[in-house]
């Protein structure tokens, strides 16, 4: 199977929206544990457990394609978009919680 010549410009740009989805799921979990991000407190247990689920959901998107005999792009972007399943989901969750109005003591 032919590998499309435009899949490294496409596969870079998902890669770089992931990065900065998840940059942006960090920076909202670490202000929650910090008590400026409105987020609840399974959010820690969470934040660990989903990691097996979307290793797994990957692993079975990325297996899948390659026995279909998809091209190596097609197999990295079968993952790829798993992983920005997870990531765009999480970022809309944790936006919406919003910055926590408690008292905050510096």
């Amino acid at each position: 199977m032919m590998m499309d010549p435009l899949a490294p410009w496409r596969l870079s740009l998902q890669a770089a929206q992931i990065g900065v989805e998840a940059h942006s799921i960090i920076a909202m979990r670490l202000a929650g544990m910090a008590g400026l991000w409105a987020t609840p407190p399974e959010e820690l247990t969470r934040m660990v457990s989903e990691k097996a689920i979307a290793a797994i959901e990957v692993a079975e998107a990325t297996t899948r394609a390659a026995i279909a005999g998809e091209s190596a792009d097609r197999v990295m972007e079968a993952g790829l978009r798993q992983i920005g399943r997870h990531t765009a989901r999480n970022v809309r969750r944790l936006s919406k919680m919003g910055p926590a109005m408690g008292p905050v003591f510096w």
